[in-house]
């Protein structure tokens, strides 16, 4: 490999350890720093300002009211505040939980195939949690009235009652819930469960007064505190939507602080928000016009987080008449092939981008539908993931042959570089002229050793990025100590694998660099060993640069989850054997353990000026 290629590639690895340096050690505090001053200073303002999302926008349109100002009661526990208000059960296949007659909410909703460990014994996911909660979680719908309007509208106080005689929500019995406000308006809300993850609520109001009343429908994720997430650059977790023109918006929870509001005028789509695995969407029918709002706020020193749309156009209930109104929840699991059909069946647009696909979506979802099902074939998604590692090789191996061949002409014409380069040190235009015509003579492209290896990176990228979001890859086995891809490797030589019982990821300042267990540490003697297939280059800092690289990334990927650190070291190990089989295919000689063993040899002192 000539020092032009060895710079190109050097520079590509010195910018992902920028990235992933960065994030871990500067991005990932710096706004952990933040959102405590943002919290801060947000409690700092409480009282001098008006938090609430006002009645209607600048042109008179009407928005949802706020919510994140109510006081409910303080729970120590989701149990608690669970029965703390009659309610009306949800039991599906995949959820559990209830609708709050207060408010007619879903503020309780369990994922039944999904727990918190691998122990199967675990708690299953709490998804959503009742107000009172210091983490709740809940979605509403409701009604605006249209300005000026005196109208009175049922709450998130208000209290609603059954209709008829089924008090559980199924996939096959749907539940009605009614309230009356005492001056004409009976209002009407029927849930719907499908055999998933997709609500659908059907507000009705009945008008027995004696004019129209003009209403606009709205929906609302409501999140309280300070939600956990993986402060990762590869997937956004926090406020989502995709709002018409506007396309794809997301907001960080830290920068939602700052922002306050984000409004998205007389647009279409749909909002919520988005965990890793987990994700909730409230979605009016497709092409709906809407206003869109991301909003902060506190309440009780208490961060509130709310992604509402409410529709533009009004629903006008005749005197004397009924009106009814169809939108719809998303809660649950972000499972490819549910959200793809709903996309499909429903036309909402674009529900794929809840899952956060990437910068190269287009190599990601394939890369994906080929991990699944190679995971059917294999049945094991550690299995899943080296077996797509191999296709890829395989696919890429021609370009990797190309380069090889290259890099092997290169080093054929290297005598005649070095005297071109010495005969005409001094002239560097002369030089590359020179350079230029043996290259034209020789038939080499100086370049071709390193496109197909850049070609390459986002397709790698990719795979990383699929590995690392899917939910598949969740408490998934893989041999031996490794019961959940989607954990860190559980062991640790710090701790001699468990022998010395103490924890030292607990000491400070040190402590995150604490946890290493095998599978990084193979993962860095395989990109040691890789790195020695060539030898060391001539450059001392480029030199040091490579020789402390594994040891750089061993430490990094410690605490990334297992199957990204073994797919790494699978990607290192097919790269040593491949490069040593093209190597040899074109007449290069490989000499990885000369190579090693030079490594570890004393470097003579060069000798003082004037000495001998």
């Amino acid at each position: 490999m000539n020092s032009d290629n060895r710079n190109v590639i050097l520079a590509v690895v010195l910018s992902m350890i920028v990235l992933f340096g960065w994030q871990f050690f500067i991005a990932g505090p710096q706004l952990e720093q933040a959102q405590r001053q943002a919290e801060i200073a947000a409690q700092q303002q409480a009282e001098a300002e008006q938090l609430a999302v006002p009645s209607t926008n600048a042109d008179g349109t009407a928005v949802a009211p706020a919510s994140g100002t109510d006081t409910p009661r303080a729970f120590t526990d989701r149990a608690t505040a669970v029965a703390a208000s009659e309610r009306v059960t949800i039991s599906t296949a995949d959820l559990e939980g209830s609708i709050n007659l207060t408010g007619a909410r879903i503020d309780d909703l369990q994922l039944k195939q999904y727990r918190e460990t691998v122990d199967p014994d675990s708690p299953t996911i709490a998804l959503l949690k009742p107000a009172g909660l210091p983490d709740a979680y809940f979605i509403e719908q409701g009604w605006a009235a249209a300005a000026g309007s005196a109208v009175t509208l049922p709450t998130s106080q208000s209290i609603w009652t059954v209709e008829g005689d089924n008090t559980t929500l199924t996939a096959d019995t749907p539940v009605t819930l009614r309230f009356d406000n005492g001056e004409g308006l009976t209002f009407r809300r029927t849930f719907a469960i499908d055999d998933y993850y997709l609500f659908t609520v059907t507000q009705a109001v009945e008008n027995t007064g004696a004019g129209d009343v003009a209403l606009f429908p709205y929906s609302r994720v409501i999140r309280h505190g300070n939600p956990q997430v993986q402060n990762f650059f590869i997937q956004h977790e926090g406020p989502i939507g995709v709002l018409g023109s506007n396309n794809y918006v997301a907001r960080k929870y830290g920068d939602l602080q700052n922002e306050r509001q984000v409004d998205f005028s007389s647009t279409t789509g749909w909002l919520g928000m988005a965990d890793k695995y987990w994700a909730t969407a409230v979605l009016p029918k497709a092409g709906t016009l809407i206003n869109a709002r991301f909003a902060y706020s506190q309440s009780n020193g208490t961060n509130v987080y709310q992604t509402n749309y409410v529709e533009t156009q009004p629903v006008m209930v005749p005197a004397g008449g009924t009106v009814s109104h169809e939108a719809y929840v998303f809660a649950g699991a972000k499972e490819d092939r549910v959200i793809a059909s709903y996309q499909e069946s429903y036309g909402f647009d674009r529900l794929e981008l809840l899952i956060d696909w990437g910068w190269f979506h287009f190599l990601t979802k394939p890369m994906h539908w080929a991990l699944v099902n190679l995971y059917a074939l294999l049945g094991n998604f550690g299995l899943a993931v080296l077996a797509v590692t191999v296709i890829v090789k395989a696919i890429f191996f021609p370009l990797a042959n190309r380069s090889y061949a290259s890099m092997a002409a290169m080093r054929r014409v290297q005598p005649e570089m070095k005297a071109i380069q010495e005969r005409l040190k001094d002239d560097r235009a002369a030089q590359q002229q020179a350079m230029m015509e043996l290259y034209k003579k020789e038939k080499i492209n100086p370049l071709s050793g390193c496109w197909p290896i850049l070609i390459q990176i986002p397709v790698f990228f990719a795979l990383y990025t699929v590995i690392f979001i899917s939910l598949e890859m969740r408490h998934a086995p893989f041999f031996g100590w490794i019961q959940d891809l989607a954990a860190p490797d559980p062991t640790n030589i710090f701790t001699l694998f468990g022998l010395i019982p103490w924890d030292p990821t607990a000491l400070p300042l040190l402590g995150s660099f604490l946890h290493l267990g095998i599978w990084p540490v193979i993962m860095g003697i395989t990109m040691w060993v890789q790195m020695r297939l060539n030898p060391p280059p001539p450059d001392p800092t480029q030199a040091m640069i490579f020789n402390w690289m594994p040891v750089i990334f061993t430490f990094m990927l410690g605490t990334f989850p297992a199957g990204l650190v073994i797919y790494w070291a699978w990607n290192n190990t097919l790269s040593i054997a491949q490069q040593w089989f093209i190597m040899k295919r074109h007449g290069v000689e490989v000499n990885l353990l000369g190579n090693i063993m030079d490594t570890f040899r004393r470097k003579p002192k060069a000798a003082e000026p004037g000495k001998s």
